[in-house]
């Protein structure tokens, strides 16, 4: 079969930097073609020229975001148009977030009116999610894989190969039925993940687009132990699976020979809640033959000390942790199970360690007050990290703050087809756009998100944290001066 895996395009529209590859489309891509299928992989959202990176201010863009996507003379929509012209696909599969809906509608569509033959076939968290309201949605999308991939999908393009269309064996699977939907029983998580091939970093199309540190994306492990209310991980289940350090090593040399990457970076969802395991990582990266940069994400209770040093001397020089509130009665909301003690007492490691670090926090939760805001802004000067970014919260399908908000009458528990093209993705699920918290008028939230978000960025241009960022990425830009240079050119679009 001749498929064709797509990334839709979302920050691309408003010409914000949308740095990596999509790691889990390329683990789906090794899989087929280890089947014996022919894939390209299209990243539409890539987009290495651009500026924007303040990403706190993105929702102030997202109107160009769907007034674009109705547009068929914008070069974005008529490049897909083109590949899927040219690629001819047989089955076109699309990885879906939930800010990114609307774009992946409109790419089924358009793979339907390229050929309504053609299977199309949605995958990815809002997929997993919310199948259901997929196919309700729209007879555009023919298929929905729910949860890991690299199993169904496989045995999805095996039996449209086949041309049986009998797709009850096939778990994990949603599809319509003679006009019903069915959902096929959940599939079993792959255990043993050295099994699956790397990631295919071969066959994307405009390959050369990327750079080395873009190549150097990782994933060592899949799952999360922890159940934040505010996130949707808890759906790959709270059981953490991991690849041996053998295969990730021999992952990182690899690429390291191939694309010449010496920055890499884990999108484990909590890279150290195993202590031993990474000290064992630390220790095999200092005894291999090149001298790499890598980051991680984390969790304020998952670090100490020694931790930090070994970290640091096995090339770690960044890393980002969620911090979410200056509130201990939001924290406990938040299920985060972390006290403001213990994110105060981190940063002092962060620091005492050399380690360059990002604190994302969040405003917006339900219950919130202004008084919670303002201690949140509190404690980003209490702490000081090295970067700091503040987001709005938005109700995502599959969390427990989602289920909070319809139960305070803020959130609705599906939206059409249409809502998805009439909405900003920041006002997804919401019941009623001018009403996003329950306890202040619209018109203050809004006035208190600009003032709360204008001293984030504020904060981040202060010279000292340019330097610290430019300081951790030293032997990236030894190695790489292209990389100094996109970022000096990006840094000056960010502050504008």
């Amino acid at each position: 079969m001749n498929i064709l895996l797509i990334d839709p395009p979302f920050y691309r529209f408003f010409n914000y930097y949308n740095r990596y590859f999509p790691l889990g489309l390329s683990y789906l891509s090794s899989a087929l073609k280890k089947a014996g299928h022919q894939v390209a992989v299209y990243d539409a959202d890539c987009n290495k020229e651009s500026r924007g990176m303040d990403y706190t201010r993105l929702p102030e863009k997202y109107h160009i975001y769907l007034k674009e996507l109705k547009n068929p003379e914008n070069p974005i929509i008529k490049e897909i148009s083109r590949t899927l012209a040219r690629y001819q696909p047989d089955i076109v599969g699309v990885t879906v977030m939930t800010p990114k809906a609307a774009s992946a509608f409109t790419i089924a569509s358009m793979a339907k009116k390229y050929n309504k033959d053609c299977s199309v076939v949605f995958g990815g968290p809002h997929a997993t999610l919310k199948a259901d309201e997929i196919l309700k949605n729209t007879r555009d999308v023919d298929c929905v894989v729910r949860g890991e991939g690299e199993v169904a999908l496989v045995e999805l393009a095996n039996t449209v190969q086949r041309k049986n269309n009998d797709f009850r064996v096939i778990r994990g699977l949603s599809y319509r039925q003679d006009d019903k939907i069915v959902h096929n029983s959940a599939g079993d998580f792959i255990d043993d993940l050295d099994c699956l091939p790397f990631p295919d970093r071969e066959t994307f199309l405009g390959q050369d687009t990327y750079t080395s540190e873009d190549m150097g994306l990782l994933m060592g492990s899949r799952g999360c132990p922890y159940s934040c209310s505010y996130c949707a991980t808890q759906i790959w289940t709270r059981k953490v699976r991991y690849r041996s350090l053998a295969n990730i090593l021999e992952e990182i040399q690899y690429v390291h020979r191939r694309f010449g990457a010496r920055q890499f970076t884990f999108k484990d969802d909590s890279f150290t809640v195993n202590r031993k395991r990474v000290l064992e990582f630390c220790n095999r990266v200092i005894d291999m033959d090149i001298k790499i940069n890598w980051d991680c994400n984390t969790r304020v209770d998952l670090v100490d000390s020694e931790l930090l040093k070994a970290m640091k001397r096995a090339g770690c020089n960044s890393i980002k942790v969620g911090i979410e509130s200056g509130s201990e009665r939001i924290l406990r909301l938040m299920d985060k199970g972390i006290t403001l003690e213990r994110t105060q007492h981190a940063a002092r490691l962060f620091r005492e360690a050399g380690i360059h670090w990002t604190a994302y926090f969040m405003m917006g939760i339900p219950t919130e007050t202004k008084e919670d805001v303002r201690k949140t802004l509190d404690l980003l000067y209490t702490i000081r990290p090295s970067f700091a970014s503040i987001g709005v919260y938005e109700p995502f399908p599959g969390t427990k703050l989602f289920d909070v908000g319809v139960e305070r009458g803020l959130v609705n528990r599906e939206m059409s087809y249409e809502d998805f093209f009439t909405r900003i993705p920041s006002d997804y699920y919401l019941k009623d756009i001018n009403r996003r918290v329950d306890t202040m008028a619209c018109e203050d939230f809004i006035t208190l998100e600009n003032e709360v978000k204008e001293a984030f960025h504020n904060y981040n241009k202060g010279i000292i944290r340019i330097f610290e960022r430019a300081r951790s990425r030293s032997n990236v830009y030894l190695h790489n001066p292209g990389i100094f240079f996109n970022d000096i050119e990006k840094f000056f679009g960010w502050i504008r």
